[in-house]
This record gives C-alpha cells, structure tokens and sequence, in this order.
C-alpha cells in the first residue's frame, strides 16, 4: 500500500482511545526524513494539523510555500516503509508523541521554549540552535525511553579531553550508574565516551543521542560501544536508520541532550566547543548547569571555568557525583554528605586545654607553673586540665614535670643479624 492510500485509510478510521493508528506511525516517518530537525515552521505546521495532514498536504501541493519549499524534492519521495524496516531489522523502533512512551514531561521545556519564537522566519533563530521539538525519535535498546530519562544527567565535554576529564567522566558516570541515574550523552570520543563506558561498569543503562541513523556507528570505532549501550540502554536519534552523520546535526541534536535530562554536566570543554553549546541549550531550558573544574593550567578545561565566572550561566560548581544528584534530584532528599574530615585527639578541646597543650615541650617534662607561663593562665586552670590531656593520651607526667606524649616509634622490619 502507498503512503497515500495508507493516510486515506487512516483519515476515515476510527481509533479507539489508548490505540494509535499504523499510518500515523508512518506518516512520522516520512516527516522525520523530509525535513531536518530543528525547523521551526515545520514543527508548528506538524501540530497544528496533526501528522497524517500535514503529510498529505505537502504530497498533494496544498501545504503554504513556505512549508513546500522547506520540504522541497522530498515531498515526492517516500521511503517510510523501508525506514521502519531497516529499523526492525536492526531492533529499532520509531518513537511518536501518540505513544505511551514518549517522554513529554522531559520535551515540554522545548515546547514551551519554541513558543517565544517569532512567526517571521526571517527573525527566528538559526535551525541548529531553535529550542524545536521532535516530530519522532528513533530508538534502538530493550528500555522504555520514558522510563530511562525519567531519572537522567547529561555528561559532556571535549572529544580531545585529557586522562583527568576522562578519569572524572568515567566516576561520574560509575557513580551515577549505582545509584539508579541515567547517563545521557553523544556517544562521542573523549568524555562522552568515557561516561557511558563508566555507566555500564556499573552495569547501569545509559543513553546515547545519536547525530545519525541508529543503525550507524559514529565514530565507527564506537560500533563496540554502541551494542553495549543497545543491550540494556537506548541509542536515540532524531534521524532515520542510515542516515549520515553530517556536521550540522550535531548542533542540532544537543538541544534533545539537554531537554531529555534533568541537568547537564561539563566535564571538559575547550574555549569553543560544542559542549558549551549543549550547556548553554540547558541554562536556557530552565535544566540545571553542573560544571567539574579543572587544573587552571589546561586548556581543556578553560570553558568550563569560563562557564563558572559567568554569573548569568547560573553554573554550579560540582565534584562528585553526590553533589550531581544534590543539584538535581529531589529537594530534601538527595542531600550531598559532608566531605569527610580526619578525626584528631585535638578536636573539641577547649581554648584553654589547647594552650596548655601547645606550651607543653616535646622532650624534658615542665612544670604546672611553667606552664601557666607560657599558656597565659592561672596555675590552678592548668591543673585543672592536666587530667583531661593526660587521659585523652595527649600529654604525660616525667616524674619531674609535663611534656607531650611521644609519637610511636615505626616498627621497622628485616632479618636480624
């Protein structure tokens, strides 16, 4: 059946309530290969008609100009068929706003971002930074993909990131991982890679937004990497199966990055990169602005320090994934624990019983009167607090006067002569 006689048949259906109709699915399809993601206008003609619609009127010539010449050749092409078959053959599946699993609390940031855009296409923003949701999406993996980005935290930063962001991204993402979070990211050499490899240590599904088709490794150095994060995870794209990994959609894909987490973080990123694009997409969907430092000597990591002295990124500064899950999880709940401090026999002495401490000598013992001396006190007051050193092992009596108890001599070990 053609897709035209598919979308009549639909368009006189009856659907019952909960149940979606095949030719919807299909018409999805054809819209998410005839036009590139990110187009505002045609984004906005898909909801206002509905998919089965808009595609029969870009067919049949009776969509507006604008819309027809955004489409172009395409709109005489169909290989929606062929698409949803090469992605079952890949075990892909094609994700719509109609089904349950579409992550619409996560994109709604988008929605309600793309509203603020202006009719005139001529002052709407560029295609590779316009906050547009998806018509559909592209998934490849066993997990819902609501369900996987219910709980998630975007990890970014350079492809030519250093053993430090690569060390760092790869905890985050362990870290993250044990504790029920999803790792999102690009897939990408360098960071990307390194905290997706760090979630599956954890044996933790994470999630990999793709700039291609989902049946197409890129870097294909990653096609190993890819079918780990397909058996337990999901690989995500906005693009049909086979479709090449051109350099614009990589801008284009980072607002999904973003929109589909509840916080990104920056790990490593460059005085230009597209990690910087993808955590300024975050700041302005209202999703939380994570940023790892790094040494103030590497270029890698000047972006991140930019993006922490820039007071209207509203960046935090975070070091573990514990003061991640604090940003973004719940309030009251996911409290980061205090770092820990080492314990020592000194903490919680009074003002007083510390002076008297310190005047104590380290070898001869003194007396209680040489003591007071040299703390500033009444002799009485240093008697007072001689037993409560001497018990707390900190100081001793010589027979002859105070000092301070001896560390223990290192055990040293070898053969006896």
């Amino acid at each position: 059946m053609t897709i035209d006689e598919d979308l009549e048949a639909a368009a006189a259906a009856s659907v019952r309530p909960g149940q979606v109709h095949p030719a919807v699915r299909r018409a999805r399809a054809w819209l998410s290969r005839v036009a590139e993601p990110g187009t505002i206008d045609f984004w906005r003609y898909v909801d206002d008609v509905g998919p089965v619609e808009a595609v029969r009127r870009l067919r049949t010539g009776r969509a507006p100009d604008r819309l027809r010449s955004i489409v172009g050749v395409r709109s005489g092409q169909d290989e929606s068929l062929a698409d949803l078959a090469r992605a079952e053959r890949c075990g892909a599946r094609l994700v719509i706003p109609e089904d349950d699993e579409w992550p619409a609390l996560p994109l709604h940031a988008l929605t309600v971002a793309v509203s603020s855009e202006p009719d005139d296409h001529t002052k709407q923003s560029d295609r590779t930074l316009a906050p547009v949701p998806p018509v559909a999406l592209w998934v490849r993996g066993p997990a819902r993909l609501d369900e996987l980005v219910d709980r998630s935290v975007a990890i970014v930063g350079s492809r030519a990131s250093t053993a430090y962001g690569e060390h760092v991204a790869a905890e985050l993402g362990h870290a993250l991982g044990e504790r029920g979070w999803t790792v999102v990211s690009g897939g990408a050499f360098g960071i990307d890679a390194a905290a997706h490899r760090g979630a599956l240590a954890a044996e933790a599904p994470t999630l990999a937004v793709l700039a291609c088709g989902v049946d197409r490794p890129y870097p294909a150095a990653h096609g190993a990497l890819f079918n780990r994060i397909a058996e337990t995870g999901l690989l995500v794209s906005e693009w049909p199966p086979g479709c090449a990994p051109l350099r614009h959609r990589f801008l284009v894909r980072n607002r999904l990055i973003a929109a589909l987490t509840r916080g990104t973080v920056v790990v490593e990123a460059a005085a230009r990169s597209g990690a910087q694009a993808t955590a300024r997409r975050a700041r302005d969907l209202g999703r939380q602005l994570l940023v790892v430092p790094g040494p103030v000597t590497s270029a890698m990591s000047v972006g991140c320090h930019e993006l922490l002295r820039d007071e209207e990124a509203g960046a935090r500064l975070v070091a573990s994934a514990e003061h991640v899950i604090e940003a973004v999880g719940g309030i009251g709940t996911d409290l980061a624990r205090p770092p820990e401090r080492p314990e020592s026999p000194r903490d919680g002495l009074s003002d007083l019983a510390g002076r008297v401490l310190d005047a104590c000598p380290v070898r001869s013992g003194v007396s209680a009167d040489r003591l007071a001396a040299v703390a500033g006190c009444d002799v009485l007051d240093v008697l007072r607090v001689l037993p409560v050193l001497e018990l707390a092992d900190l100081v001793q009596w010589t027979g002859t006067g105070w000092r301070l108890v001896p560390p223990p001599k290192e055990v040293r070990h070898g053969a006896a002569g």
